[in-house]
């Protein structure tokens, strides 16, 4: 189910990502102002201040909000929905910083317990792989 605290825990992990490389690129202010509103949260005062760049968010912070929005056993679909969420902000700027590629490694690491009791995690793992592909072509 999808609650007002889980899609504001959404959109704060997607601009921690964005500052995981130290510094928000242009394109991904502009995909995150566009998500907040999307979401109904551009003026909420625990986010403003992120989403405008008043105080940077710092890497431990996205890991910490990362493991409270997925939990102790995330389901194969919110760990899709986190992925797909993350790449649509990784590729708006056409570049793939280090940072953000070893998040979608912690987001591997962190479903990989469940993969061995849930096969249909293949699925998401194969997704991580696609990413990777694609990243690694952007690259050359």
């Amino acid at each position: 189910m999808v609650t007002h605290s889980n899609v504001k825990n959404l959109v704060k992990i997607l601009i921690g990502a964005a500052w995981l490389d130290g510094r928000i690129q242009p394109e991904e202010r502009q995909y995150l102002r566009e998500i907040a509103q999307a979401k109904g949260l551009a003026s909420d005062p625990e986010i403003k201040p992120w989403l405008y760049e008043l105080v940077p968010v710092q890497p431990k912070e996205c890991y910490e909000w990362v493991r409270e929005y997925l939990g102790d056993r995330p389901s194969l679909e919110d760990c899709e929905n986190l992925i797909e969420a993350i790449s649509g902000l990784i590729y708006s700027d056409g570049d793939v910083a280090i940072e953000e590629a070893r998040l979608l490694t912690e987001l591997q690491d962190i479903t990989k317990p469940n993969a061995l009791a849930q096969p249909a995690h293949t699925q998401l793992l194969k997704q991580i792989q696609k990413l990777y592909r694609r990243w690694v072509e952007v690259q050359n």
